[in-house]
């Protein structure tokens, strides 16, 4: 997909996106209401890699630095260029949000550049002055990231940081396990983190205690709801919304929601981001009051079309790039990355108001919110 502007004028970009899977002022306006916290159980069976067998659970440990450009790998990079390589990290926004932001990092090899992406995520560390305002990290000023190395036939990423690590706010525990595991598995090639302090594997989490006994994946979710009403039968959805920096640079923000288990997770995903963002955690709605989702089908070619009906939008020219982008973000989290092609009121051509054809197929931008410091 051809780079585009933003409305608000940031250009936007993509998350590499994996399928998320669990068993047992506004643009438009009005937020759904709130729903109540995911049992312990379903959260603990978040934390787990599902359906990996393959990932070592202990046995791999961090490398000589010597050995380390030799173990790690993360797949070829894009976008690099001769001044820096292009990275996304996962941030806490000025809502308490962890968001996909899109850096340019010192130019290095693989190794450094999975290692200068953590650092990224340090509060007040070496790369804070490249981070955009409203976005900080959530690591504990100090923490130094000694090592991170890939077992290339497994995806596991092993981290090791020193023990300044371990003096981080508990209430951001779980927090700081998403970012670290998002920023991680958005590499080619990375599938699951596992956690060293200083030579020792962590079994758990110091304060909270949060069970480390699996490597982590991006099936642990991300930015969870504060509430929810469901029950242990139940799938994980992980939609994209739509937030604004204190600079008005808009932004996306991705989701994980409970849904019934049994439903087709494209259709549910899809009526999760129609439903909008729960009242008072900052996101903005990307679909109008009227958004009514018709239809979610997968072609043989790969190409997942969306059908939509939505009457403020009847010639299919001038839709919100909000909303056909969260769209494609949404669709490209929960498939294997797909192209993905929209219909609105029955129309093939769907004009964004950056002037993108969305009526034909088109992908996920390669990196997420590339926003101005």
């Amino acid at each position: 997909m051809k780079s585009m502007k933003q409305i608000r004028g940031a250009s936007v970009a993509c998350l590499l996106a994996v399928p998320l899977i669990l068993s047992s002022c506004s643009l438009f306006g009005s937020e759904s209401a709130s729903v109540d916290p995911p049992p312990s159980e379903v959260e603990a069976q978040m934390l787990q890699v599902s359906g990996e067998t393959t990932l070592d659970t202990g046995v791999l440990g961090p490398v000589a630095k010597e050995d380390a450009q030799t173990a790690a790998t993360s797949g070829e990079r894009s976008g690099n260029s001769d001044s820096g390589s292009r990275t996304t990290v996962f941030l806490e926004d000025n809502n308490g949000l962890l968001a996909p932001v899109s850096l340019s990092l010192p130019k290095s090899d693989e190794t450094t550049m999975l290692k200068d992406s953590l650092t990224a995520l340090v509060s007040k560390g070496a790369y804070a002055s490249l981070l955009p305002t409203g976005f900080e990290g959530l690591l504990p000023t100090g923490t130094e990231v000694k090592n991170v190395t890939v077992d290339k036939a497994s995806g596991l990423a092993v981290v090791e940081f020193n023990s300044d690590f371990n003096a981080y706010d508990a209430a951001n525990e779980r927090e700081i396990l998403e970012a670290i595991t998002w920023t991680l598995t958005g590499e080619s090639g990375i599938k699951g983190v596992q956690l060293w302090v200083d030579g020792k594997k962590l079994t758990e989490m110091p304060l909270k205690g949060t069970p480390l006994d699996r490597p982590l994946s991006r099936s642990m979710g991300i930015n969870l709801p504060k509430h929810s009403q469901l029950l242990m039968n139940s799938s994980a959805v992980t939609v994209y919304f739509s937030a604004a920096s204190p600079d008005g640079i808009q932004y996306y923000v991705p989701v994980t929601r409970f849904v019934p288990a049994g439903q087709d997770t494209l259709k549910a995903a899809l009526s999760e981001l129609i439903a909008g963002p729960e009242s008072g955690d900052g996101l903005e709605m990307v679909m109008t009051q009227g958004t009514v989702l018709d239809s979610v089908e997968a072609g043989q070619n790969g190409v997942v079309t969306v059908s939509l009906t939505d009457d403020m939008f009847a010639d299919g020219t001038g839709v919100p790039t909000e909303m056909l982008e969260s769209v494609v973000l949404t669709v490209a989290q929960n498939t294997e990355d797909a192209l993905v092609q929209i219909r609105m009121n029955g129309k093939e051509t769907v004009t964004g108001t950056d002037n993108v054809d969305y009526g034909k197929p088109v992908s996920a931008p390669e990196y997420v919110n590339e926003l101005p410091l």
